[in-house]
């Protein structure tokens, strides 16, 4: 599988893949534009939205609407090293939801690919080659 990284301009990297471009920038104190989210805002969104995609699953197959439901994400971050120690995810539901599924759905949400690919993190290799 391939994803094509690209440089429009200024602190813009885009990311083609799958025919759409997913574009990023850095903040404006960071010298881009600001136009878009940076990359790491990218990574924290894909763990959020990971586990939101099993709430709608989950909920769907239930016939739970989702109307009043959302998960609010939250890390903690190392003051030395600046790198998020902890990622919580907390799904809020509305006082009807069944008490039944609560555990049920922490576990469907719990199943988030993107979530298993930090925990079992795949090796990185990073090389060049020329192009043509």
């Amino acid at each position: 599988m391939d994803m094509t990284v690209t440089f429009p301009g200024n602190k813009k990297v885009n990311a083609e893949y799958k025919g759409f471009t997913i574009e990023t920038d850095q903040a404006r104190h960071g010298g881009g534009d600001g136009s878009a989210p940076a990359p790491f805002d990218l990574f924290l969104a894909s763990i959020g939205t990971c586990g939101g995609i099993y709430v709608v699953y989950f909920c769907e197959k239930r016939n739970i609407p989702l109307d009043n439901i959302r998960i609010v994400q939250k890390w903690d971050r190392n003051p030395e090293t600046r790198m998020i120690e902890k990622i919580v995810l907390e799904i809020e539901l509305p006082p009807d939801f069944p008490d039944r599924y609560r555990d049920a759905l922490v576990k469907a949400v719990d199943l988030c690919t993107v979530k298993k690919h930090i925990i079992n993190n795949p090796g990185f290799e990073i090389r060049t080659v020329t192009a043509g």
